[in-house]
Formats: C-alpha cells, sequence, structure tokens
C-alpha cells in the first residue's frame, strides 16, 4: 500500500507539473473530495500534497476544462464499436494520448480549438460514448477501482505534454460537436462590458462579475459553467484579481436563481445588494511590513559554518557576508545529506538564493565551495545548471546527494513563464517533489516504451542559486508565489557592494578540511546498504528547544490562520513552510557547531526562528511589492515604484507619464485603479490660467 501511495501521489504531482488541474476522488471510485469537486481543481503541489496525505490511497482526479475526452466504453465485449467499418476515423482518434478504464474503456483527450467552449454530453456522439469538456472531469492513471483493477495509459500514448500542447479533436468531430454540445453564449460575449472597456478595477470586481454570471444564468448555465466562465474573466480583466473562493461565492450566489427568474433579479439590481458593503470589493490592497535585511548577526553560525564563512570573506576580492553565509549554509546542507536528520525526520536539504548585483561576490563563495568539494573526493556532486527535469532526475539517480551551485535562476523561472513547450516547466516540478521526497523516495519518470526506471532513495538535493536582484522578481509569477517555490526559498539580499580588497592566495584552512573530510567518510546505516538506503543519525532536541519549536510552529500557524480569513494564497503558502524551515535550520545550526556529537540546543532553535520568521516577512513584502499577478498589476506596481524613488514620493504628470513610457489611456487607467485602491492620491494646484497636477504615494 505504500508504494501504491507513492505511486499516486508522485503521478498527481506530475499531472500538475505539466499544467493540468488535478483533485482527490474517493479511494476506488470517483467521487470528489473536495468541497466543490472538480472547481477546487489545481496544479499547486502544496495543496495536492496535502491532499494525498490526508487520503494517501485517494484516485486521481482531473478537470477537463479547456479540453475534450472521448469517454467510450466497451458494448458487447468491444471498445469503440461506434467507429467500427470507419478507419479512417478511429486513426484520427489515436493521434492523442488515451487511457484504458478498469472496464476496458477508453478516454481519447484532445484540447478543444481555439473559440470552442463545448460542454459535457452523454450518449450524444454514440451510444455508450461520452464527452467530457468545460464543466467536467475524468478519473486518469494509475488510480484504482474497488476491485483492485487500474486505470493505465495505452503505450506510446500516455500523457506527456501540458494542455496547449495536446492535439485538436479531428475535423469531422468537431463538425460534430458543434450541433450536439454547443454553449448558449460564449465566453467572449459574456466577458464584454457593454462600454468595451477590458479592465474591471477594485470597487467594480464583484459587482460586474455578479451581472456577467446573471447574463449565463439567464441563458441555463449551471453553477460549474458559471464559475469557470467567471475565474477566466477575473484572471484576464480584474485589476487585481478577486480570490478563487470569491469567484466561487458569486457564481453560488447567482446559482440559487431559476432560469426564468434571473432576469427580475438583473432589472431590479438584487446582485448590487447582496454584495454592498463587500469589504473585500473595495478595501484597499493589505499592507505589508517590511522588516530590512537580515541583519548582521544572524549570519553567523559557530562551527564549521562560520569558519567557512570566514575564509571566503578574507580571500574574496569583494567580501560579501550574505553571500559567504548562503555558500557555507548550503556547503553544511549538501555535507550532512542522507547523513542525519532531526526526530521529526526532517534533513539538510534546501533551496538558498542570494540577490546581488553585478560584480558584488556572488562568484567567489561557489568557488571556493568548489575546491572544497573537489579536495575531499565529491567532485561527481557537484552541478551548475538545471537543463531539464529529466537531467536533474539522472544526475541524483547517479548521486542521490548533490550540491547544484547556478547563477542562472532568474533566467530559468523566465524561461518558465515565457516557454511553450513543457521542458521548464518540468524543471520546476522536479525541484518541488525532490524537496519533499528528501525523507521518502523519489520515482522517477516513466518513459514511452521502456522499463520502469526505479526511484531515488532520499534525495538530497541542495542549491545554492545567485541573481541580480530586480531580475529575481520580475521573473517570478503569481503561479510561482502558490505552487510552494517561493516558500522552499531560503532568499537574503546582499545589499550594495562592499568595499574592494586585495585578492589573496591562501590554503583552506586545515579545520575546514578536516571536517569536510569527516563528513564525506561518514556512513550511517546497516551494512551493505548505506550507500543506497542509508539510514540517517537522529539528532535529538533539549526540552527547552523542542518548548521553542513548538511556540514558533504556533506562532506560524497564527499567520497562516489570518492569511487564510484574508484569502491571501501567497501568505498561506509561505507561512505554511516556516516550521519546516526552522527545523531544517536548527538542525544545520547544531551540526556545524559540533559534527561529531550535535544535540540541537534551545539557541540553535532560537538563531533558526528569528532568522525564518524575518526572512519570511521579507520576503512577502518584496512579493507584494514586486511580483505582478497580471501584465496589469505589473504596471500598477511599476508606476509606485517610480513614485516611491522619487522626492517626497510625489511626480508631475508629464514627468510619470513619461517615465512609464506607456500611451495616455493606459496611463489613466491605471492612476484610476490606483486611485481608488487607496495607493496613489491625486494632487492638484491651481495657478495662472490652469493647474498643475501631481500623484503621491500613499502611506
Amino acid at each position: 500500500m505504500a508504494d501504491d501511495t507513492n505511486i499516486l501521489l508522485a503521478a498527481a504531482l506530475a499531472y500538475a507539473e505539466m499544467g493540468y488541474g488535478i483533485f482527490p476522488c474517493a479511494p476506488g471510485g470517483k467521487v470528489p473530495l473536495t468541497e466543490h469537486g472538480f472547481l477546487d481543481a489545481t496544479t499547486d503541489p502544496a495543496k495536492i500534497e496535502a491532499w494525498w496525505t490526508q487520503h494517501p490511497t485517494a484516485n486521481i482526479g482531473m478537470a477537463t476544462q479547456g479540453m475534450l475526452v472521448i469517454d467510450a466504453d466497451v458494448v458487447d465485449g468491444r471498445p469503440n464499436p461506434w467507429l467500427d467499418g470507419v478507419p479512417d476515423k478511429q486513426l484520427s482518434l489515436a493521434v492523442a494520448p488515451m487511457s484504458i478504464t478498469p472496464r476496458g474503456g477508453q478516454h481519447h483527450i484532445f484540447r478543444q480549438p481555439p473559440g470552442k467552449a463545448w460542454r459535457c454530453t452523454e450518449g450524444k456522439l454514440a451510444p455508450k460514448v461520452d464527452t467530457r469538456a468545460d464543466g467536467g472531469y475524468i478519473v486518469v492513471p494509475p488510480s484504482i477501482r474497488e476491485d483492485g483493477r487500474a486505470y493505465r495509459w495505452q503505450e506510446t500514448l500516455e500523457l506527456a505534454v501540458g494542455p496547449g500542447q495536446l492535439p485538436e479533436p479531428p475535423a469531422w468531430l468537431v463538425e460534430r460537436l458543434d450541433r450536439i454540445a454547443p454553449v448558449r453564449a460564449t465566453l467572449a460575449q459574456v466577458a464584454t462590458s457593454p462600454d468595451g472597456s477590458s479592465q474591471i478595477p477594485t470597487g467594480q470586481r464583484n459587482a460586474t462579475l455578479a451581472r456577467l454570471g446573471g447574463g449565463m444564468r439567464r441563458m441555463g448555465m449551471s453553477e460549474a459553467e458559471i464559475a469557470a466562465a467567471l475565474v477566466q474573466v477575473n484572471q484576464a480583466r480584474c485589476a487585481p484579481p478577486l480570490s478563487a473562493v470569491e469567484v466561487q461565492r458569486i457564481a453560488a450566489s447567482i446559482a440559487r436563481y431559476e432560469p426564468d427568474s434571473v432576469s427580475v433579479a438583473l432589472v431590479e439590481n438584487h446582485y448590487d445588494q447582496i454584495f454592498s458593503g463587500d469589504a473585500e470589493a473595495d478595501a484597499p490592497t493589505p499592507v505589508v511590513d517590511d522588516p530590512g535585511p537580515m541583519p548582521d548577526e544572524l549570519l553567523r553560525v559557530p562551527g564549521f559554518i562560520g569558519e567557512v564563512m570566514d575564509y571566503c570573506l578574507a580571500t574574496a576580492p569583494y567580501p560579501s557576508p550574505v553571500m559567504a553565509f548562503c555558500g557555507a549554509l548550503a556547503l553544511q546542507a549538501f555535507l550532512a545529506g542522507r547523513r542525519v536528520r532531526d526526530p521529526g525526520d526532517n534533513r539538510t536539504n534546501i533551496y538558498l538564493l542570494g540577490l546581488a548585483h553585478s560584480a558584488a561576490g556572488k562568484d567567489h563563495p561557489r568557488k571556493v565551495n568548489t575546491r572544497i568539494v573537489h579536495e575531499i573526493g565529491l567532485s561527481e556532486c557537484l552541478g551548475d545548471r538545471f537543463a531539464s527535469g529529466e537531467g536533474v532526475q539522472d544526475a541524483l539517480f547517479i548521486n542521490p546527494c548533490m550540491l547544484f551551485q547556478t547563477d542562472e535562476i532568474d533566467g530559468m523561472l523566465q524561461s518558465i513563464n515565457k516557454a511553450k513547450d513543457a521542458r521548464h516547466e518540468n524543471v520546476m516540478g522536479t525541484l518541488l517533489t525532490m524537496y519533499s521526497s528528501s525523507n521518502s523516495v523519489f520515482p522517477m519518470r516513466r518513459k514511452a516504451g521502456k522499463s520502469s526506471p526505479g526511484v531515488i532513495d532520499q534525495p538530497n538535493l541542495v542549491i545554492f542559486g545567485t541573481a541580480i536582484p530586480n531580475h529575481y522578481y520580475e521573473a517570478l509569477s503569481e503561479r510561482m508565489l502558490t505552487n510552494g517555490f517561493f516558500a522552499r526559498m531560503v532568499i537574503l539580499e546582499a545589499g550594495k557592494r562592499s568595499r574592494g580588497q586585495e585578492p589573496r592566495i591562501a590554503d583552506l584552512p586545515p579545520r575546514v578540511l578536516e571536517t569536510a573530510r569527516w563528513w564525506a567518510d561518514y556512513r550511517p546505516g546497516r551494512g551493505n546498504l548505506q550507500d543506497w538506503h542509508p539510514v540517517p543519525a537522529i539528532v535529538e532536541q533539549t526540552d527547552e528547544a523542542l518548548a521553542h519549536l513548538v511556540e514558533t510552529r504556533e506562532e506560524a500557524e497564527t499567520e497562516y490562520a489570518h492569511a487564510e480569513v484574508n484569502n491571501d494564497s501567497v501568505g498561506t503558502t509561505v507561512w505554511g513552510r516556516v516550521s519546516e524551515q526552522v527545523r531544517k535550520l536548527s538542525l544545520l545550526h547544531a551540526i556545524s557547531e559540533n559534527h561529531q556529537s550535535p544535540r540541537i540546543g534551545l539557541e540553535a532553535v532560537r538563531w533558526a526562528s528569528r532568522f525564518v520568521l524575518h526572512q519570511t516577512r521579507r520576503m512577502l513584502f518584496m512579493a507584494s511589492n514586486h511580483v505582478a499577478e497580471n501584465p496589469f498589476h505589473a504596471e500598477c506596481l511599476k508606476l509606485m515604484h517610480k513614485l516611491r524613488d522619487a522626492p517626497a514620493r510625489e511626480m508631475a504628470h508629464s514627468a510619470l507619464l513619461k517615465r512609464m513610457k506607456i500611451d495616455a489611456k493606459r496611463f489613466m487607467e491605471l492612476i484610476d485603479t490606483l486611485a481608488q485602491r487607496g495607493d496613489v492620491e491625486i494632487v492638484t494646484v491651481p495657478r495662472a490660467g490652469t493647474y498643475r497636477r501631481s500623484y503621491r504615494l500613499r502611506g
């Protein structure tokens, strides 16, 4: 059963990695386990991990929004008898991924062509042949029925590409579906405002979406179809978008009206009354306090980490305490990988990111680490870039403990955002699942026509990345903030470049090499299994340390609950990882201080708690001020940055318009939205025959 559990979770994460919305269904069946069924489908690995942790044997449901699935049951012992005698049509279905259901039926999976929005049908295409499209879902492999029979992919027709790369259905099928599964109104028709405007600003979002939903309900659309359409409108036009929970609430409120009575509600303006006084609709964007860069005293850890850091600072042309600390912490995390753990089975794998401008000392810590790792004979465990998710998996299959040092983190994120294929998305998915698999196994992805590739036992992937600050935050997307990648990173900013010093050649400190060699030679476990299946030593905690860990967890839980009440998906994602990060860093502090007889004490936990809580608040502040949810939001942030850098945080109309480099109409849309949100104040000063207009940043 444990193997089945790992396979189900790994498969669910793999589908999400490719871009498919996933949700859990009852073990052995098709009934959704989530509150809103397929509407709760997500690509968020953290949420998927939580679902399958709660329901480890749950089947995998996949929402079919934007897709077309031909669901053909077996009739008289034969699959697809509706196409008997028509080989050309049979072949035209064979271009799409196909799964075999436990009863021998077939799921042919296509994407809907542009401009189509087909609904689900039952038996309209042919007897025992259904379609699943907008407003539907399917169960996908390797889900299992109660009788033990499983869903499986047809050999050579596995689902291996994202939704956007699926083939379109053949022309004859498109023609049939246009007749039997048309929607009563297209999304484009219901999403266009009477004045033709594209953006829905704060203060008008709830009411506008309610009116659009009312029009859909009047045309007979169900709650699920209304919700699916409003989600798209919300993301495309609302500035900023409402939360998914709020959009679902609007759809549910509208669906309680019968189609023949919804016109009365529209005429009598019931929807404005429903949402009048809604604090969320008109509330200004929450202000996230800035705790500032990490205090210098938190960049010191006794023992090995401090000694490596001191050597790095002494020999760097431009010494950077932040970069030296990141490099030393990453080195310790790598050396101890698969060798130690805390009583909660937390491991030392961490993803570190140091932000600094060009020529500010990013390269030297990597060189120091490379030199140390080479001296102790572990150079084959170093990596420098992420070419593909499969490449990362292959590297860790050979060496389950690796240190990747790369200066291309922002470039990788930009590639993921802009790529039209699944290659870069696969890198992100691999990094997410590899992180969570450090205390279990990572099932490698099966390739078409190949035997099972096996698993990576307790992979310990440590990343030490560097990037230029503004490039990194510009590369982040809203999805990356909520899919768990951002929350897993330990992000530190180097600030201004330090004064240079004359570089010098110096031997590595003997104590550093001695400790590094000790870790390289240390083998926990028993007998000949200790290399491929080690049993890491447990580093115990003192009672005082455990009590402080509990206090920190409860503090993080309080912040998580606050974010949850405010529908802050970024906040819940980041605060949800705080306790884990504190425990990892407490472990690293303990083994750095005393590698031979480590013990997690109160000082280790106090340091880790202060460090992680400060870093979390700084990350949330930077995300709220730099990461855009959509292109319109990106321009809003850019305008606010211009004002923030201006004297007295105020700038004249003409000067700001010139610096924004956009047309006047778009500029005024930004100003109107920010003024309504309460972020920007419009200042007018009368002068001879006219007036001077300027804009001031509030707060």
